[in-house]
C-alpha cells in the first residue's frame, strides 16, 4: 500500500562522491559563489548574485517550498571537501495530477563530470517511488545544450517547445519541455 509522503521528514542521500542534502544557513557561502557565476544563471529567469544576502534568500526560498509543500531542493555536497557544488530538486508539484516539474545548476569546474546524473538519480527515484509521481517534467531553453543532453541521459522525452513561454532578462524565452513517466522508470 502506498503511503503519501508528508513533507514532515528531508531526504538526504550519500552516492559514491556526493552527500544530496537538505541546504543550511551555513552553506550560504558556497551558494553565493554558484549563483554569483554568469556560467550558472544564464539559463536561469534571474542575474547573477550580488552579495550574500542573495544567497540567504536562496535558501530562505528552499525553506518556503518546502513548508507549503510546492517543492524540495536538495544541495549537492562533494563528499570530500564538503563543498556544496551545486543543487537539484523539485518545483510546482501539482499533487491532483501526481505531477512535478525537476531543476537543477552545477558549479562549472564540475561540469561534464556526471556529478548531475548521480546526483538526479536519487531525487527521480524519491520522486517516483517514494512521492507516488506520475510524471517528471523539465522545462529548458531550448539553446541550453548541455541540461538537454543531461536530460536525455536520464531518458526525458522531449514533448514539445512553448513558444515564448516566460519574460526573462528583458526578452520573451522559449521553454522546450521534457519529461519522464513512471511507467517508463519501472
Amino acid at each position: 500500500m502506498y503511503l503519501e509522503y508528508t513533507f514532515t521528514d528531508f531526504p538526504k542521500w550519500k552516492t559514491k562522491r556526493f552527500i544530496i542534502r537538505k541546504a543550511l544557513e551555513s552553506d550560504c557561502r558556497d551558494i553565493f559563489e554558484l549563483y554569483a557565476d554568469e556560467r550558472v544563471v544564464k539559463y536561469m529567469p534571474f542575474t547573477p548574485f550580488t552579495s550574500i544576502e542573495d544567497a540567504i534568500n536562496e535558501l530562505n526560498w528552499y525553506d518556503k517550498i518546502f513548508k507549503e509543500q510546492m517543492g524540495l531542493r536538495w544541495v549537492i555536497e562533494e563528499a570530500e571537501s564538503k563543498k556544496v557544488i551545486g543543487t537539484c530538486g523539485f518545483l510546482n508539484y501539482e499533487r491532483a495530477h501526481n505531477r512535478i516539474e525537476i531543476g537543477y545548476d552545477l558549479n562549472p569546474i564540475y561540469w561534464g563530470k556526471g556529478v548531475m546524473k548521480e546526483a538526479l538519480n536519487c531525487i527521480i527515484h524519491f520522486a517516483f517511488v517514494t512521492m507516488n509521481i506520475n510524471k517528471i517534467e523539465a522545462k529548458v531553453e531550448p539553446e541550453n545544450k548541455s541540461s538537454i543532453k543531461l536530460l536525455e541521459k536520464l531518458n526525458f522525452k522531449k514533448e514539445g517547445v512553448l513558444r515564448q513561454h516566460e519574460f526573462e532578462k528583458g526578452k520573451y524565452v522559449d521553454l522546450a519541455i521534457f519529461s519522464k513517466l513512471k511507467s517508463e522508470y519501472e
